[in-house]
């Protein structure tokens, strides 16, 4: 069990509530709780908050750790790093390079919310072309189970392929969302926003647009 989970657990049960109680006050199904308070799961800093204030108490003195593997077999590769970084590691790799503005754009990718620089490492950014890459700032909790919450920034590549598994940010229905895709043939993709729920929807290849797919996160502190 990891210390945030035996606190939220501790807290939990002082204040005389079930794990599926809690769950049901933060949005999530009773299992995510139970996973988390087992250690099985790493919740962000939003999610931690947003428990603080249901068990009211202050969580903030717990040490996170993000070195536990968050997703099962066949879900998507997907990193996630502290938007505080360490600085040091980034730019000894990218010592000699170049940096780049990378543009931050919400959903609509109308215009640019401001930018963060990268560097480009044999002429590409993350193994991308420079030019394809962008960040995207999540604008809801809707993918909160995979540890994506709003604020988030999340390093993004343009595509229009269907990548089974993958996180995307996708068009279907005139909405823009981030979503897990998941391929059920080759006409039927499950397009997925948290994966404690039952709840998913499917729709046509044909209807479905990708738009750009999630390749790393940067977790607002």
């Amino acid at each position: 069990m990891s210390r945030v989970g035996e606190k939220i657990k501790q807290l939990r049960n002082e204040a005389g509530l079930s794990a599926k109680q809690l769950g049901k006050k933060l949005g999530v199904a009773e299992n995510f709780i139970n996973e988390v308070e087992s250690g099985r799961k790493v919740i962000n800093q939003n999610l931690i908050d947003r428990i603080g204030k249901v068990l009211g108490k202050d969580l903030n003195d717990i040490t996170m750790s993000f070195e536990e593997e968050v997703f099962q077999k066949e879900e998507p590769k997907f990193s996630y790093e502290p938007k505080k970084e360490k600085v040091n590691e980034i730019w000894n790799e990218a010592f000699g390079s170049v940096l780049k503005n990378i543009p931050i754009y919400d959903y609509t990718l109308n215009k640019a919310l401001g930018s963060k620089q990268l560097p480009i490492i044999g002429n590409k950014i993350e193994g991308y072309s420079q030019d394809k890459v962008f960040y995207l700032k999540v604008e809801d909790n809707e993918m909160v189970g995979f540890r994506i919450a709003k604020d988030d920034l999340a390093l993004a590549v343009s595509t229009q392929e269907i990548i089974n598994n993958s996180i995307c940010l996708v068009e279907a229905e005139g909405e823009r969302k981030i979503k897990q895709i998941k391929k059920l043939d080759n006409s039927k993709v499950l397009l997925i926003g948290n994966p404690n729920s039952v709840r998913a929807d499917t729709v046509d290849a044909k209807n479905l647009k990708v738009i750009a797919r999630l390749i790393r996160l940067e977790i607002s502190l």
